[in-house]
C-alpha cells in the first residue's frame, strides 16, 4: 500500500467485513500502525486510528535475511495480534506501547521482531553478524544473550 487512496480503499473494505492483506514497508507492527496513520493528514489521522483500531486483526512484520547454517535466506518474523489492549493503543495514539504489548503477549502468538532473531541465533540460522544488524535493539539483544550466557 503505497498511497492514500489504496490505503483508505484497504480500511474501507476491512470495515465492511472483507479480508484484506496488504504490505507496506516498513520494519516492525509498531511502525506499520505509524505509517498508515501518517498517510493520512492531520485533521483525518484521529479518525483512521479509530477505523485501524476496530478492524485490523494482526500485523506481521518480517525482514529476510542470510542464512548462516545452508544456502539461502531465512525470515525474522514479528507478530502482532489485534487484541483489546492493543486496539486502545491505536486508537489512544500510544504505538510507542505496542512492543511492550508485543513482549507480554505469547500466549495470543506475538513476538517481537527481536525474540524471533535470537531464536533463530540460538538454532544457528542466522549469524552473529545478521542478528545485531537486523534486531531492532542491538544492545538490548546483546544484554539478552549475555543474561543468558551468564
Amino acid at each position: 500500500m503505497r498511497d492514500l487512496e489504496t490505503i483508505r480503499a484497504a480500511v474501507t473494505a476491512a470495515e465492511t467485513g472483507h479480508l484484506v492483506f496488504g504490505t507496506l514497508h516498513t520494519t516492525g507492527a509498531a511502525a506499520t500502525v505509524d505509517r498508515i496513520v501518517d498517510a493520512f493528514p492531520a485533521d483525518q489521522q484521529e479518525q483512521i486510528r479509530t477505523q485501524l483500531a476496530a478492524s485490523l486483526v494482526a500485523v506481521i512484520s518480517q525482514v529476510l535475511m542470510p542464512r548462516h547454517d545452508r544456502p539461502g535466506r531465512i525470515a525474522g518474523f514479528e507478530i502482532m495480534i489485534c487484541t483489546p489492549s492493543i486496539k486502545a493503543l491505536i486508537r489512544d495514539n500510544k504505538t510507542y506501547r505496542i512492543t511492550s504489548d508485543i513482549q507480554t503477549g505469547a500466549k495470543w502468538g506475538m513476538n517481537t521482531l527481536d525474540s524471533h532473531l535470537i531464536q533463530l541465533y540460538e538454532e544457528g540460522a542466522i549469524s552473529y553478524g545478521a542478528l545485531i544488524t537486523t534486531s531492532a535493539d542491538a544492545p538490548g539483544v546483546i544484554q539478552k544473550l549475555e543474561q543468558q550466557a551468564g
